[in-house]
């Protein structure tokens, strides 16, 4: 019965394993790149910038991550915006780009904080020393204070990288074909309950095993310069 189900149904859980993994790994790196960039205005001079960013962190944070998710796919197209529609892996670009946008936008706030943490772990006079040789507030943080922050702060990434896979399950609340997806439609059509979500947790468990083992080893990698 096994065997039955994986020539059934294996397609299906590969291509939703391939879904969650690219909108996974999109959005990791989105949340990065937003997140350090609200970090560095968080820890600027600018009182009126601080309290903007520190705002728009302490609301999402302070929201479910669904309804945020909701929030983007049915709220932006109502204020004119329209996401442009074509096709992605079979999959509807609309769906994909709010589902990204919308687990960007949640874990950016959580990346923001944890950068934020690792800068602020460091000496003053690291930024002392930097702005000293010449470098403005931005090539002080990008040069000097972020690559040490970034490995005071890994550890914290990583666990934040971890969530956020699982996390990606809920687009599928918005008909974004990943794998908790596919399992509720496997489960429709094979009124099997139980096999396909446990399917689907195992892969989930691989997917992040082997995220958590690339952490460790850069952790690893990392410490030798201790």
């Amino acid at each position: 019965m096994n065997l039955e189900f994986f020539n059934k149904f294996g397609s299906m859980l590969v291509s939703g394993t391939k879904v969650t993994i690219i909108v996974s790994l999109i959005t990791i790196i989105i949340s990065i790149i937003i997140g350090s960039i609200l970090a560095m205005l968080r820890t600027g001079k600018t009182k009126v910038i601080r309290y903007i960013v520190s705002a728009y962190v302490a609301f999402v944070r302070g929201t479910p991550v669904l309804v945020q998710i909701y929030i983007v796919f049915y709220g932006i197209p109502l204020l004119g915006i329209e996401f442009p529609s074509f096709n992605i892996m079979g999959l509807d670009s609309q769906r994909v780009i709010s589902g990204v946008l919308a687990l960007a936008i949640n874990s950016s706030a959580y990346v923001c904080e944890i950068i934020r943490s690792g800068i602020e772990s460091l000496d003053k006079g690291q930024m002392e020393a930097a702005r000293s040789l010449g470098f403005n507030h931005i090539q002080s943080m990008r040069m000097v204070i972020l690559p040490q922050a970034i490995k005071n702060i890994l550890p914290a990434l990583g666990n934040e990288f971890i969530g956020l896979i699982k996390t990606s399950s809920l687009v599928s609340t918005i008909g974004l074909a990943e794998l908790m997806y596919i399992a509720d439609s496997i489960r429709g059509v094979s009124f099997m309950a139980f096999v396909p979500l446990f399917v689907v947790a195992v892969i989930y468990f691989v997917i992040t095993f082997i995220v958590s083992l690339v952490i460790r080893a850069l952790e690893q990698k990392m410490s030798k310069s201790n």
